[in-house]
């Protein structure tokens, strides 16, 4: 998530940059890998940010809680960053700091760029490992499979990984970061661009989605996580605060009957905070919303309705 105070992600032409991930070190067991161990690590995340809510689903459908533990920021960004003002006296409970930028200046005093989440701490080490979102999820997917749950979905299997990249690099910039180079544009002409963009790929989506319950085919995979983590933020954020506006996903048939179908599926809705989503995007920038008044809709009880995403089976 970022907000219109990111001057320095907005490049000469006024569009959106987004900065690169500072830490970005991969899980595994070869030397310079950070290692592969239960119960190390700390998952910082914020219920509004589409990158972390990412990192929770594969947690939650490969059966990881027990690997890595939780803390959840709030979803309104203060001026100094994420706070954990949700938490009784307002930090962490594990690493004990109010605010998400305390242990990135523990690690890197240096460091000069946004604390982002999600944020991978070593817990033992007390600092920052891993904010690289991108990766995350593969590192789950495959790093740490001796550990996971029996029975627990291959969302990133061997024979498809180069496909499944290749299709997240483009669902990456035109659609995730999409909607942010559309909604963050500092010109008339950059955000057209990207909002054409952004509807054109989901207009593909939409005739994919016709013949096959996922994005390939009837295999649950890291890409439809990638996906529903900007559906379900489009129509209650991104469709106004974005100024995404050509459809609302409710508008796209096979789009948001795959949309619910995930939602309702284990892992997908259960970590999904409509009010934290729409707090986070509308109020997170006084400057766009001065009174700070919260909009009351959209009607999000539609996400538990039938879907006819059974026909696939």
């Amino acid at each position: 998530m970022a907000t219109s105070e990111n001057i320095h992600e907005i490049s000469s032409t006024g569009a959106f940059v987004r900065q690169k991930n500072r830490f970005d070190t991969p899980f595994g067991n070869q030397e310079g890998e950070l290692p592969v161990e239960a119960g190390r690590y700390r998952i910082l995340w914020a219920k509004i940010c589409p990158w972390a809510h990412r990192a929770i689903i594969a947690r939650e459908l490969l059966g990881l809680k027990n690997v890595f533990s939780v803390g959840t920021a709030s979803p309104i960004r203060t001026e100094k960053g994420w706070d954990f003002s949700l938490n009784e006296e307002g930090v962490d409970p594990v690493l004990k700091i109010g605010y998400l930028t305390e242990i990135y200046a523990e690690t890197d005093p240096k460091y000069m760029g946004r604390a982002t989440v999600p944020t991978v701490v070593d817990i033992i080490e007390r600092k920052v490992v891993n904010n690289d979102y991108f990766h995350l999820t593969n590192y789950l997917e495959t790093a740490f499979q001796p550990f996971h749950k029996k029975g627990a979905p291959d969302l990133y299997p061997e024979a498809l990984r180069e496909e499944i990249d290749a299709f997240n690099d483009v669902l990456f910039h035109e659609v995730n970061n999409g909607v942010y180079k559309a909604g963050f544009a500092h010109s008339q002409k950059v955000y057209e661009e990207a909002y054409d963009i952004l509807f054109n790929r989901l207009d593909s989506l939409e005739k994919r989605l016709a013949n096959q319950r996922y994005l390939f085919g009837n295999q649950l995979t890291d890409a439809d996580i990638r996906f529903y983590v900007t559906l379900v933020r489009f129509d209650v954020a991104y469709y106004s605060v974005f100024r995404t506006n050509r459809n609302r996903i409710i508008d796209f048939p096979n789009i948001w009957n795959y949309a619910k179908d995930l939602y309702q599926t284990k892992g997908f809705g259960d970590t999904t905070d409509f009010e934290s989503i729409k707090k986070g995007y509308q109020l997170g920038d006084p400057s766009t919303n001065p009174l700070q008044i919260l909009a009351k809709g959209p009607d999000v009880s539609i996400w538990n309705e039938p879907h006819d995403r059974g026909r696939f089976s």
